[in-house]
């Protein structure tokens, strides 16, 4: 399970840089550049929690809920400003929240 949300979120990422490279130039130094960096801090903190013990793992995974939510709020103002379209915003809205889906599911299943 751990190794399928870890993948899940390179794919995930993988979708989103080209999604968010044609925000306009005004806006890809500050929310795109925002979206970047929570998408590797969460996966940073998921391949953190796979090789951690499990109070560190718990830890890592409460961050990626963290994340995960700032993402979704993110998303939520791209939506707002135009920036993503009404489909973009409904395709990333549900693999973030598989990803999500998946990491409390982790997390349940060690606490």
């Amino acid at each position: 399970m751990e190794e399928n949300i870890i993948n899940k979120t390179y794919d995930f990422l993988l979708y989103l840089i080209p999604q968010i490279e044609k925000f306009p130039r005004s806006q890809k130094f500050l929310i795109a550049d925002r979206i970047e960096t929570n998408i590797l801090d969460i996966l940073n903190h998921l391949i953190r929690a796979y090789y951690s013990k499990k109070n560190s793992k718990v830890t890592e995974l409460i961050e990626t809920n963290i994340r995960l939510e700032q993402l979704r709020f993110l998303f939520r103002l791209c939506h707002d400003m135009k920036l993503i379209s009404h489909k973009k915003f409904g395709i990333l809205s549900e693999k973030l929240n598989e990803i999500g889906k998946m990491c409390g599911g982790w997390l349940k299943s060690i606490s």
